[in-house]
């Protein structure tokens, strides 16, 4: 969703000290190299709120053993058990994640008997997993923050 330059930026609004239209944001695209992409980078953010919600979409995929079970999961269903010795967690640890996961609509739930199974419930998942193994794959990273590379 995009919004008009009339719409507010998150944290940015009117009445705000840097909003559309302030002394300060006025004065922020004057000094800008090229003011006119600024406008149009400006008129292109999503609403406060998209920008919010996938935030904490990338923030529940960047977590590395909920990543872990997402992966596991790629290829179907898997019970709890079985994605806990996937992850190498506890089923305690794993049934923690997958209940984040499952309130935020992004695994579902089967029960078989005594058992739980998840598998992916939202396919855009899949496919943010699969570009981002896609970027990793052609694109090698490096970690300053881990003393890698320059």
């Amino acid at each position: 969703m995009n919004i008009s330059s009339g719409d507010q930026v998150a944290g940015v609004g009117p009445g705000s000290p840097v909003g559309p239209g302030s002394a300060v944001a006025d004065a922020a695209v004057a000094d800008s190299v090229d003011p006119a992409a600024v406008e149009h980078a400006r008129a292109h953010l999503p609403a406060p709120a998209a920008v919010a919600d996938v935030a904490d979409v990338l923030s529940l995929l960047g977590e590395p053993h909920r990543l872990t079970l997402l992966l596991a999961l790629r290829g179907g269903e898997l019970c709890v058990h079985d994605l806990a010795l996937t992850a190498g967690q506890s089923e305690s640890a794993t049934s923690h994640a997958l209940k984040l996961l499952r309130a935020h609509r992004v695994v579902t739930p089967r029960r078989e008997g005594r058992r739980m199974y998840y598998r992916l419930e939202d396919p855009h998942v899949l496919e943010l997993l699969d570009l981002a193994l896609t970027h990793t794959a052609h694109s090698p990273l490096r970690h300053p923050e881990r003393g890698e590379g320059a």
